[in-house]
């Protein structure tokens, strides 16, 4: 064969080349090229007797692979090598070869059998550390959430599960017990038959997984080992006694605590007493103490003399440590976590609680989630990733203030924290505290379902406790100052500071940080925005350039884009220049900024105007004299459903810092007159959640109902939507109970108000994208939710999508209204 031919031949396609080396092989002397290029069909492979050959007991591993990819959203099956045995052990964190690449994973559980066949199952490469970081309760949390959230289960890991410290496994690994020697025990079966003398248990087998191959489904149901439930309860309680961590290889074994639970400081105050003021409340803290799963909503009294809200849960935390059970407390910021642990190290140990956030080390952080997985603390209070900690027979979850934004994570899945507490509270069968100084419409929703109980106040001790409170936008006081409706300070909020500063401390609540924030045209009114990305110009200083917040362009010489004009008047005032224009008023006076990057905890208790934004307000010690909210109409006209939720809650959190009415503590706020203004007045968050939440359900509106936004390009999102209604799977009269609106393309005002809650740069909304909204009834939202996230699921596998990027799915996001 001539070089030609064979370059033409190359050039040829493949099945050309094929049908002409066929042609080859007719002629007598040529070898079978055909055979040489297109290899045999690989011989069958016996997979359950190379498992039953290797000696290793329960010798497959299903591993959660560490990929947010849809299509790979469930356990693949990998062989077990006889070194790497004794440290895979259920929750160990382990690296396999995925599809050409190594990947970290979780051991979901050990099983005897599986039912691939194809080719031999892939080893494991290594096991990182013998510490189980994932409890099966977690992989059963991770699943539910998903399940909710339309997202993945490594999603959900990932919030789980801090990054590893290598260091702090090896200290503990050699301390920990080993799979085939405490797991097993010395009973432990060798042989892969699944007979029905080693079944006592059946739980639900996984996918496998090998080189290069789909996976199959639906897998045999495979069996635990025997000795797992033949060992005694006294047994389990010794070893447990003996070896702190031997609990970790028995099921339902009890942690060190439970036998050993902490105790109390003899000098905290009476359980009972703390809740004495509160109707239903003494009968709840004695459920917790016994253990029942109760649950509650609970509003909380402002400036209580003895007992704080911090008071008030670390009472409810150590009343159920102390009966030998778990507790998780949630809270929004590092400042309430600061309280929460002053006030719970006041009643139990310290090396009985830790203390889980964002802002620890990733040492310390990962110290403390060791430590609780392997049992040794009872209590975890934290941020919002605490809501995942692996709590061994957890009895209490807390949340604090749940309807704060701050507890909703800024990655996918987005979930809230109160519903990762609602979900383990009914899957683990615990009892539920929700408190606050509001209350949220969600858990009013809790509430009128009876879910939960109302912990609650008697009205007399509500006036009694709380400041007494006057609004410059009455009629009474409109009358007497007609210009107050127009100034920022009203000449009674002025006066009023200027007389109780001479007995503490005074809050100045804004509703922006920053000098000024946003301006306008002096002629025509409109919003000064950037030439180069439209959005909002700002000025940082009385002397700087205006700027774009979001681009940093300076506008060296603004025009307005409308009328041309070229000055401006500054339509909103900041806390910087709040705090210069009071410092101007009051020359004799400290005034104390907390806002933006530079929060205060604590101020002490001399005279001072202390200007801060909602959520950055310091607590003062003895209470503020008084506190004026300013900016209050403005933080009603937010475009979004719960601004009045919202700036009610804010309202209350600042006037609860104040000293109470029978200590001359007064409010004085600019709110004119609406059902928020009354709500705070009144000192009555409940009634005005319930009135949301009734209205809402009239209008067919969160929380009344679930939502699911799909966000993406929209040739993507209406072929998901297509996708999805078109799948067998969702029964028709669940298509037919879906309320949906779109899609729509997405405005310039939703990524000016959002843009500080998409931080998950694979899926944040762009420049033109498009939304569907989904609304749905919270019967039929299961199916729903499930339903997306296999829809999802499929169009990634079959790679259905027409643009680069995935379609985004957010459910009951809070930014969607």
């Amino acid at each position: 064969m001539t070089q030609s031919s064979s370059e033409s031949n190359s050039s040829a396609p493949l099945g050309a080349q094929q049908e002409s080396l066929q042609q080859l092989d007719l002629l007598q002397g040529f070898p079978a090229l055909r055979d040489a290029l297109i290899p045999a069909a690989p011989e069958p492979v016996n997979v359950a007797a190379e498992l039953e050959a290797s000696g290793v007991p329960n010798p497959v591993a299903r591993v959660r692979v560490d990929s947010t990819l849809p299509q790979v959203d469930r356990t693949f099956d990998y062989r077990v090598p006889a070194e790497l045995s004794e440290d895979a052990v259920p929750g160990a964190r382990v690296r396999v070869l995925f599809n050409g690449h190594e990947l970290t994973g979780y051991i979901e559980e050990r099983a005897a059998t599986t039912d691939w066949t194809r080719t031999s199952l892939l080893p494991l490469k290594s096991v990182l550390s013998r510490v189980p970081s994932v409890a099966p309760e977690i992989f059963a949390l991770a699943e539910a959430l998903a399940d909710r959230y339309a997202s993945t289960v490594a999603n959900v890991l990932r919030l789980a599960v801090p990054p590893r410290i290598a260091a702090l496994d090896k200290k503990y690994a050699p301390l920990l017990p080993g799979y085939e020697s405490d797991y097993l025990g010395d009973s432990a079966p060798v042989s892969t038959s699944n007979t029905p003398e080693s079944t006592p248990e059946n739980v639900s087998g996984s996918t496998p997984a090998s080189a290069g191959e789909k996976p199959q489904e639906n897998a045999p149901e495979i069996a635990e080992p025997e000795c797992a439930e033949s060992e005694p309860d006294a047994v389990s309680a010794a070893s447990s006694t003996a070896d702190p961590y031997a609990w970790l290889a028995t099921p339902g074994a009890p942690a060190p605590f439970v036998l050993d639970p902490p105790t109390l400081n003899p000098d905290a105050p009476d359980a009972a007493s703390v809740f004495s003021d509160y109707e239903n409340g003494a009968e709840f803290i004695e459920d917790v103490a016994a253990g029942a799963a109760t649950r509650a909503v609970m509003t909380v009294l402002p400036g209580h003399l003895e007992h704080t809200w911090a008071d008030v849960l670390a009472t409810a935390l150590a009343a159920a440590a102390a009966s030998g059970r778990g507790a998780i407390a949630v809270v929004p910021t590092a400042k309430n976590l600061d309280l929460l642990e002053a006030a719970l190290a006041e009643r139990l140990p310290a090396d009985s609680f830790v203390r889980l956030s964002s802002d620890s080390t990733p040492h310390t952080r990962y110290h403390g989630f060791v430590k609780v997985r392997l049992g040794q603390v009872p209590v975890v209070i934290g941020t919002r990733a605490a809501a995942y900690a692996p709590v061994a027979n957890l009895g209490l979850v807390v949340c604090w203030d749940d309807g704060d934004s701050s507890l909703v994570e800024q990655r996918a899945p987005y979930c809230h924290a109160r519903d990762v507490l609602l979900l383990r509270a009914s899957a683990e069968n615990t009892a539920a505290l929700f408190a606050g100084f509001s209350m949220s419409s969600e858990a009013a929703r809790l509430v009128r379902t009876r879910w939960a109980s109302h912990v609650r106040a008697p009205r007399a001790l509500v006036r009694d406790y709380s400041p007494r409170i006057f609004s410059t936008g009455s009629e009474f006081e409109l009358a007497r100052d007609p210009l107050a409706a127009m100034a920022r300070i009203p000449h009674l909020a002025f006066e009023h500071a200027r007389r109780v500063l001479a007995r503490g401390p005074v809050l100045v609540q804004v509703a922006r940080s920053g000098y000024i924030p946003s301006f306008s045209c002096e002629r025509c009114r409109m919003p000064a925005r950037c030439g180069e990305c439209s959005g909002p110009l700002s000025v940082a200083s009385g002397s700087s350039v205006p700027s774009c917040s979001w681009c940093g362009h300076l506008a060296q010489q603004w025009r307005c884009s409308e009328c041309g004009f070229t000055h401006w008047r500054y339509s909103a005032a900041g806390a910087t220049r709040t705090a210069e224009e009071l410092g101007r008023a009051f020359p004799n006076v400290p005034v104390i900024s907390s806002a933006g990057d530079h929060v205060r905890a604590s101020v002490g208790p001399e005279p001072a105007l202390v200007v801060a934004t909602p959520g950055a307000e310091p607590v003062a010690f003895g209470g503020y004299a008084a506190a004026l909210l300013l900016d209050a109409d403005k933080m009603l006209r937010f475009d979004s459903l719960r601004a009045p939720e919202a700036a009610l809650r804010r309202w209350l959190n600042a006037a609860a810092l104040v000293r109470p009415a029978a200590l001359e503590g007064t409010v004085v706020t600019t709110a004119s007159p609406s059902p928020v203004e009354q709500a705070l007045v009144r000192w009555d968050p409940a009634w005005f959640a319930r009135r949301e939440l009734e209205e809402r359900a009239q209008t067919g509106l969160p929380p009344a109902v679930r939502t699911a936004a799909v966000t993406g390009a929209e040739a993507d999102v209406r072929a998901f939507m297509e996708e999805f209604l078109g799948s067998s799977a969702l029964p028709e009269r669940v298509r037919e109970q879906l309320r949906i609106v779109g899609p729509v393309p997405l405005d310039q005002g939703y990524f000016a108000w959002s843009e500080s809650l998409e931080e998950d740069s694979e899926e944040a909304p762009v420049q033109g994208d498009w939304r569907t909204l989904m609304f749905f009834s919270y019967g039929i939202a299961q199916q729903v939710t499930r339903e997306l996230r296999a829809t999802r699921a499929t169009i990634a596998a079959l790679k259905k999508n027409v643009g680069e990027r995935p379609v985004q799915i957010r459910c009951d996001g809070l930014d969607v209204l």
